[in-house]
This record gives structure tokens, C-alpha cells and sequence, in this order.
């Protein structure tokens, strides 16, 4: 049961379409780098953000960012592009959810619309105790849902590999202050 509404019982599943997230923006001056394309770190922030949306849309609960997956620079979007964020819930765990977000540029002058980036996120909700919650499984309908559902599990195992080895590699790492 959800604490701020004790009605609402977690369904057992939920279509993609109910998590879909779209955001679009313009690309200003103080928005790019030294080579006057969007800078990357502005980019990311969105997805997040975006993502995050989605992830809360799919469970109605809170959830923190537990991993972002990849981010993938395909074009550069530059000042005379709009850029059109659209994210989608492609994967869902006990309590993680897979979030694909597609990054698309248009140029304001010619109307030419380009996949700029893809991203997945991976969310974990959680209760308002902090505790991992249950989340609904999810059922894509569109191709491109599919698509995107159909490698879901071998990121999902890509992902604990992954985990795995960068907990390794914390264990390893130096956390004394370099000056002493």
C-alpha cells in the first residue's frame, strides 16, 4: 500500500505508453561548449531528469538513480536545433525500472529531425522508509517498445556484471586525502 494514499494497491502491470515522458527545448548560447554544440552535461541532466519521470510515472512512488547505463552522442545538436527529449519505461525488475530515452535534434531552419542520442537509466523506488518497493512489470505495444524490450534482459545481466565489478574496484581504490 502507498503511505499518501492507502487505496492504491501497486498493479501487476502497466503499459509503456502510461510512462512516456516528452520535453522539448531550444538550445541557447550559454547552453553549448567551445565547439558551439550542446553541451554534454546539460544533455545528461535532462535525460535524467526525464527519465526519472517515467520511472515515477510507471510505480507512482519514489525512486532514485541507480545507474545510468549508457549515453550515447550520435550527432552533435547545436544552437540552430531544437532538441525533443522522449523517455519510456522498457524494463522492469522486482524493483528496478529500465528507462530508454531518445534524444532527438531538429533543425529550426530546415525542419530536418536526427536521433541526436539514446540513453537507458536504470531506477530503483522506493518506500518512504528508503526500502526497495515493488514495481509493476511492464508490456510494450508499439515496435519500437518491442525493440527496445527485446535486448532488456541481457542489459539487465550487463548491469550486474557491471555493478559487480565496480564494487571490486571501489574495494581497491585509495580514500586517504592525497596530502597526507
Amino acid at each position: 500500500m502507498n503511505e499518501l494514499n492507502p487505496l492504491q494497491e501497486t498493479p501487476s502491470f502497466k503499459y509503456s505508453r502510461e510512462s512516456r515522458v516528452f520535453k522539448t527545448g531550444r538550445v541557447f548560447p550559454n547552453d553549448v561548449n567551445n565547439h558551439k554544440t550542446l553541451f554534454g552535461g546539460k544533455l545528461m541532466s535532462t535525460i535524467d531528469e526525464v527519465a526519472s519521470i517515467s520511472a515515477m510515472r510507471h510505480c507512482r512512488k519514489n525512486v532514485v538513480t541507480a545507474s545510468t547505463d549508457s549515453v550515447d552522442f550520435l550527432q552533435p545538436i547545436r544552437p540552430t536545433d531544437s532538441v525533443c527529449f522522449e523517455s519510456f519505461v522498457s524494463w522492469t525488475g522486482r524493483t528496478s525500472i529500465e528507462v530508454f530515452v531518445k534524444v532527438i535534434s531538429e533543425n529550426l531552419y530546415t525542419g530536418e529531425r536526427i536521433v541526436a542520442a539514446t540513453s537507458f537509466l536504470t531506477f530503483v523506488a522506493v518506500e518512504e522508509d528508503g526500502t526497495p518497493a515493488p514495481v509493476p512489470a511492464i508490456i510494450p505495444e508499439t515496435d519500437e517498445e518491442k525493440l527496445i524490450s527485446e535486448s532488456a534482459n541481457e542489459r539487465s545481466e550487463l548491469r550486474k556484471i557491471r555493478r559487480a565489478s565496480s564494487k571490486k574496484l571501489a574495494s581497491l581504490l585509495n580514500t586517504s586525502k592525497y596530502w597526507e
